[in-house]
């Protein structure tokens, strides 16, 4: 059952469209469980009926005409009570409906299952039989399991053949795919699709610009990685048995076949570029040894990939043309990286989509911080296939239209239109201070990280910087930047903003933020080797970035340095002997530093109790609310599937954040939130009315938050965050905020939350 199960999955996975996946499920399934007949019944998501999409068994022409109610038949009852349904005799049940036109006449017994992905039905795979019997327990645990297993592959499927139709133009009307809000606000433009070396599923689709040189690349890379099989197994035919020197025996054979050279070759006098042509190649001859019976036979599928893999290497090393980028970029990829937007040039980057992360991933918090929509979490979809696909990016809702239609296109325009105009509209605020209407200041500073974003950040009329991402400087090199590089870069930060302060985080990496020349492979990252754990670890890098800080503060005096994910209050007095070595180290070598302001971030859940004891240590307490969320609430920030749960606005949040305040306040030291949490105008209203002293956020939300303070008084805030630390759900929390945004008249500012 385990192998049947294994090769369902598999075919299931490879398939190129929902109709070839059901095909294929229904046929296996029916084989494997040796019953007369198995279909599939998908639910409607417009009508919410269920449909007869595939069946092996049942008259085919029924296919696509046969629907049921929500709670109609059993099918329904599958659905509705959301667990099995095993009958000896169907047509015994109450619920049974009967449809002549499917022939089910015949069939006695009846097992459904549903079909469940993230808690919601999507369908019912159904087994009958004309034999009147349960079916036993095995049958059961194995219909369960393969409905389980292939919830997700279902999801995949329709997903890439909602593409299929998008990109052939059989789409009506407004269709959308709908992923997770990443950052707010209206793209449209053209993807451009990235791929990572040797990741042949990632590969893009595109045109040959000339197919002879395309041809002759991939036929060099083919004689290129043959000769290095032959050198490899020839060096080491002295240590290795003759078994494992067949291996490249075998590899060198499947290289010089015709099919796999010859089938390559025809794709790409048919239009494909190289990449992509060895990319369908290997796919579909690593599928034909998949499905065979023998074993040694499927494993023979990963020694394809893997001369995929090495061909692919071979293409990406030729000398090509370097990638160009369109006006209005959209890079969308699995994951993208700092190192892939900092590749496209200045002023063209419109939009980001990910298939995978949530709002509060690295990818999506940098996007916020450029400014630029962003949708995370799609899931598996063929992104090759869009690679310069025309496509409306709507952040704030968590959707992509690709291909979109001229009314589509004509409504976003629209909406980008309203939102310049309301842009306008507060830049009438950019000189006056975040004051309530009883004269209570709020400092509003700004996020950043790179240097293009002083001139924003300028612009938002911020006072200062209150988190400035340092591991920005590290991420997009490809290897450490020394000190004079980062001492650099830093004053030329400092003075920006002279005199006005500049919180700058010490090196955080670590979790899904990871170095490529750094590697650290974890089973979870987020409880691991990450951010002040690893310049602890590392002094020799910890102190060469506190010497640049130390030097690139000279003669402003507007340097505070902040510690990031601080776990245990030894760690803080580590890094304050670490900090007072690198300033007598300088005076040393000429002349007087002074010692900055530090503070230490709150984000670990211990820290949030030790608030007190830390106020005593350090000069000001910043908390990061986006990993403070993250483990309070034990929910990966990065993780699509449970992205639901992620609420920063949960009452053990709330109630944290009053500890931390209560507890820095004690001992006279401020607070400030530097999470996404204060670029949200709802929740600024909560941070501020628990106490909460300065708010640093990215630079576009600024004056959307500046707008909020300015249009209510401290008492007001005290009162709605005395009645949220009352509510018991975020839910409750939420609406008693988008109230009193309401209520001042700024409703429409509850859409571009987090």
């Amino acid at each position: 059952m385990l192998d049947n199960l294994r090769r369902i999955v598999q075919e299931v996975n490879a398939s190129a469209s929902l109709d070839e996946a059901l095909a294929i499920i229904v046929r296996r399934v029916k084989a494997a469980m040796a019953v007369d007949v198995c279909s599939v019944y998908l639910t409607d998501s417009v009508t919410g009926q269920y449909v007869l999409m595939a069946t092996d068994g049942l008259n085919p022409e029924a296919v696509g005409r046969v629907r049921l109610a929500a709670h109609e038949g059993l099918v329904g009852l599958v659905g509705e009570r959301q667990e099995p349904v095993n009958l000896p005799q169907a047509a015994d049940h109450p619920r049974y409906r009967y449809f002549p036109e499917t022939g089910e006449e015949r069939y006695h017994s009846f097992l459904g299952v549903p079909i469940i992905n993230y808690r919601r039905v999507q369908g019912v795979l159904v087994a009958q039989q004309r034999e009147s019997r349960l079916f036993n327990e095995d049958e059961l645990a194995f219909f369960v399991t393969i409905a389980a297993q292939l919830a997700g592959a279902i999801t995949i499927a329709s997903a890439s053949g909602g593409i299929s139709r998008l990109l052939n133009g059989h789409t009506v009307g407004s269709a959308f795919l709908q992923g997770v809000r990443g950052a707010p606000g209206v793209a449209i433009g053209t993807i451009v699709v990235p791929y990572p070396l040797a990741n042949l599923e990632a590969v893009p689709n595109r045109e040959a610009r000339d197919a002879e040189a395309e041809e002759t690349a991939f036929c060099n890379a083919v004689a290129a990685v043959q000769e290095e099989m032959r050198a490899s197994g020839e060096r080491l035919a002295v240590v290795l048995p003759a078994e494992e020197r067949a291996l490249f025996d075998v590899y060198v054979m499947l290289l010089g076949s015709d099919t796999l050279v010859a089938d390559t070759v025809q794709r790409i006098r048919s239009g494909m570029w190289a990449p992509a042509a060895l990319r369908d190649t290997i796919r579909e001859h690593a599928r034909v040894f998949e499905q065979m019976e023998d074993s040694y036979l499927q494993a023979r599928s990963e020694d394809i990939r893997d001369i995929g893999r090495r061909l692919l290497i071979r293409l990406q090393s030729e000398e090509r043309e370097p990638r160009e980028y369109p006006e209005d970029c959209v890079l969308l990829s699995d994951e993208v990286s700092v190192a892939q937007i900092a590749e496209v040039p200045v002023g063209r980057l419109a939009g980001i989509v990910c298939m995978r992360g949530s709002a509060l991933s690295h990818t999506a918090v940098l996007a916020r911080a450029l400014d630029v929509p962003a949708v995370m979490g799609l899931g598996d979809l063929p992104i090759g296939r869009l690679d310069g696909c025309r496509i409306v990016v709507d952040g704030s809702q968590g959707r992509i239209y690709v291909q979109p239609t001229g009314a589509v296109l004509s409504e976003f325009r629209r909406l980008v239109g309203e939102e310049v105009r309301m842009s306008a509209g507060l830049k009438e605020l950019q000189e006056l201070p975040a004051e309530t209407t009883d004269g209570h200041r709020v400092p509003l500073y700004v996020n950043t990280g790179l240097l293009s974003d002083i001139s924003p950040a300028h612009d938002s009329g911020a006072e200062g910087v209150g988190l400035y991402r340092t591991e920005f400087g590290f991420l997009v090199r490809q290897s450490f930047p020394g000190e004079d590089e980062q001492c650099q870069i830093y004053r030329e930060v400092l003075k920006s903003f002279a005199p006005n302060p500049v919180t700058m985080r010490t090196l955080d990496v670590g979790g899904d933020k990871s170095l490529p020349y750094f590697a650290i492979k974890e089973d979870n990252p987020f409880l691991g080797w990450r951010g002040l754990r690893i310049t602890l670890d590392h002094p020799e890098i910890f102190l060469t970035q506190l010497r640049a800080m130390l030097r690139a503060n000279r003669g402003f005096g507007n340097l505070q340095v902040l510690l990031p994910m601080v776990s245990r209050l030894e760690e803080v007095d580590e890094a304050l002997r670490l900090l007072d070595r690198a300033r007598l180290e300088l005076t040393e070598e000429g002349g007087d530093v002074p010692r900055p302001q530090v503070g230490a971030m709150v984000e670990v859940p211990a820290t949030v109790y030790q608030a007190a004891a830390l106020a005593q240590r350090v000069d000001f307490l910043s908390v990061g609310t986006n990993d403070l969320t993250q483990y309070l609430l034990a929910v990966d920030r990065n993780n699509a599937r449970v992205a639901g749960l992620y609420d920063c606005l949960h009452p053990a949040v709330i109630r944290a954040l009053r500890e931390v305040v209560t507890g820095a306040h004690r001992w006279q030291k401020p607070v400030s939130v530097c999470g996404e949490m204060a670029g949200d105008p709802a929740a600024s209203i909560l941070l501020m009315g628990l106490g909460v002293d300065s708010l640093s956020m990215n630079a576009s939300s600024l004056p959307r938050v500046k707008w909020t303070i300015r249009s209510l008084s401290l008492r007001h805030a005290q009162a709605i965050a005395l009645q949220a630390l009352e509510q018991e759900d975020p839910a409750a929390i939420r609406a008693l905020l988008y109230r009193t945004l309401e209520s001042v008249g700024l409703g429409g500012l509850a859409r571009s939350g987090v």
